[in-house]
């Protein structure tokens, strides 16, 4: 069923009984009830000391929490000169929708501006509003997007693809294209609600990397906030990350063939306008389990070895079984590889007019590889050192990146759609 608004009748009252706010704070929810009270904390602690004399607003989407999630949120108290609103949602189930009815709450309150946290964080204080906001408020900003000091192991889609390819597409070096914390102007949210992609996976995990996109792709001013460290409800790759991987790596292909035109001659990339402090302390370790991911990723090559011979050239599969062949502590996936198999598996999503979803569930086994190998890589690594790596993997994909564009041509020739609508 398709919806005309996210919102429903509670949460239209109470907007239409606020009025007009100059700050809305979104927060998404979903059974966070151990956590959402300390977040609520900080934001109204953050608005009180950063933002008394702007009338704020905080809004607290929830999908339906089967917890205590929303009585958590409606029993604790802010300040007597803020608002709150609590309440579900309304559509398909996913953050994306969750950040629709926030949009339609900044498009009726006439908002300046909008911060939005996760609901699941330990690690925020009441400064992250500041660091959030005042790029918007004060510096003329549009989108501001989040800096984290992570765990090497947190954060593994990030690094091993979104930020690569966001990076290489694009041109713009914005590190985390779908971190959670995210600040935009009034009129920003405008545009996002008023885009038809509501009943897509942006309306569920595709939402982060769609916003970052969308405001690299309109040209807006766009610049990055240090937030410090994140600690949150991290989760091993190999255990919980499958319909987040298929909906964020969905949405990211399909942004590509929408925006083919804008990214194709972008070559190098820049960096982006960044603020906020840079000393932070060690992120408290994100555990892996190796033989899982190698596991998956043997079972994967089972499943799918004779599309991924025919969908990888012939030295991506040669790789692919080698890998296969070794000790999970042995595994390496050369990024050189690892991004030739990224532009070859969007060439082939943008060729393949159905069975999608099985494209993406077969990059799945690929990818747990390729964190396998992070891993290794990275096993006698801090944090810091780790970053390093991850930033000279997106220069390789940069310099890789004219094979992309020569597949993707090659691909819309006529041979080309032959071939590949043969393999679909």
């Amino acid at each position: 069923m398709r919806y005309d608004s996210a919102l429903r009748y509670y949460p239209l009252k109470r907007i239409e009984e606020i009025e007009k706010a100059d700050l809305v704070v979104g927060i998404p929810c979903f059974n966070n009830e151990r956590t959402i009270r300390h977040v609520i904390q900080m934001v109204t602690h953050g608005l009180h000391r950063h933002y008394r004399d702007l009338r704020s607003v905080l809004y607290i989407a929830d999908g339906g929490s089967t917890d205590d999630t929303r009585e958590v949120a409606k029993e604790f108290e802010i300040k007597p000169w803020q608002e709150k609103i609590v309440a579900i949602y309304r559509g398909p189930a996913g953050k994306g929708t969750a950040f629709r009815s926030i949009f339609e709450a900044v498009r009726h309150l006439r908002a300046k501006a909008c911060a939005v946290v996760d609901s699941d964080l330990r690690s925020i204080t009441s400064d992250w509003l500041r660091y959030l906001l005042e790029p918007v408020l004060q510096g003329g900003f549009e989108y501001v997007s989040p800096i984290y000091a992570r765990h090497k192991y947190d954060g593994t889609i990030t690094n091993n693809i979104v930020y690569n390819l966001t990076r290489a597409l694009y041109g713009k070096r914005i590190r985390q294209p779908i971190g959670g914390e995210f600040a935009f102007d009034g009129e920003l949210a405008h545009f996002f609600l008023e885009q038809d992609v509501w009943d897509t996976d942006v309306a569920r995990y595709g939402i982060d990397i769609w916003m970052t996109t969308n405001a690299i792709t309109q040209g807006r001013k766009i610049c990055q906030a240090r937030l410090g460290v994140k600690i949150h409800d991290a989760k091993d790759p190999s255990a919980s990350l499958g319909p987040m991987f298929r909906q964020v790596i969905g949405t990211l292909f399909s942004l590509m063939e929408r925006n083919v035109d804008r990214w194709k001659p972008v070559r190098g990339s820049v960096s982006v306008p960044t603020f906020g402090p840079e000393s932070f302390p060690e992120p408290e370790p994100v555990e892996v389990n190796q033989s899982k991911l190698v596991s998956e990723f043997r079972i994967g090559l089972d499943h799918y070895g004779v599309l991924w011979k025919k969908v990888f050239c012939p030295e991506c599969y040669e790789a692919i079984e080698g890998w296969a062949r070794l000790e999970p502590e042995r595994i390496i996936v050369p990024v050189e590889i690892w991004a030739k198999m990224l532009y070859e598996l969007a060439v082939a999503f943008h060729r393949w007019k159905a069975n999608r979803e099985t494209l993406i569930s077969m990059m799945v086994p690929l990818y747990f590889a390729r964190v396998a190998s992070f891993v290794n890589q990275t096993r006698d690594m801090d944090s810091r050192a780790a970053e390093e790596l991850v930033e000279e993997q997106a220069l390789v994909f940069e310099r890789e990146k004219d094979y992309l564009v020569r597949l993707w041509e090659e691909s819309e020739a006529p041979s080309g759609q032959e071939r590949l609508e043969g393999v679909a």
